[in-house]
């Protein structure tokens, strides 16, 4: 796609996540220390959704979280003073599931940093699937 800034290889420079759980593919737009938008394509062959839920497959909940996470943490770990650093979660404040997330969907990932003191922050993180608001939160991180 022309509007990818970095691929999955490239967000592999700045996280530390690899497969498995490496979950965004793809990041479109980047302002270090402020704000990261990303894709995460899902195929349908994941592994959690052959019991999540059988019959009616979707994406968990916490997948969602994590991936918009990780949306935060290329935002985050892109400053020159966190290369080779490691976010982790603090916290979620504000969880809101609205849609649900199926095999063939793209979740398109925005990540807002709207707190930061030291290696502390808080990231407002909004999920959309076919243009409908799916997941919505603010995560707490902490660099390492």
């Amino acid at each position: 796609m022309s509007d990818v800034l970095l691929t999955k290889e490239q967000i592999q420079e700045i996280i530390p996540h690899r497969n498995t759980m490496l979950l965004i593919d793809e990041i479109t737009e980047l302002e270090p220390g402020v704000r990261a938008v990303g894709r995460m394509h899902l195929s349908g062959d994941e592994v959690f959704f052959d019991g999540h839920f059988p019959g009616y497959p979707i994406l968990p909940g916490v997948f969602t979280m994590e991936a918009l996470a990780q949306t935060g943490a290329v935002a985050i770990l892109s400053l020159p003073e966190y290369k080779g650093k490691i976010g982790l979660f603090g916290g979620l404040d504000k969880v809101r599931f609205k849609e649900p997330v199926r095999p063939g969907d793209t979740l398109e990932l925005s990540v807002e940093i709207i707190k930061r003191r030291g290696p502390i922050g808080i990231g407002k993180g909004v999920a959309y699937v076919n243009g409908k608001k799916a997941a919505s939160g603010e995560l707490t991180f902490a660099i390492q």
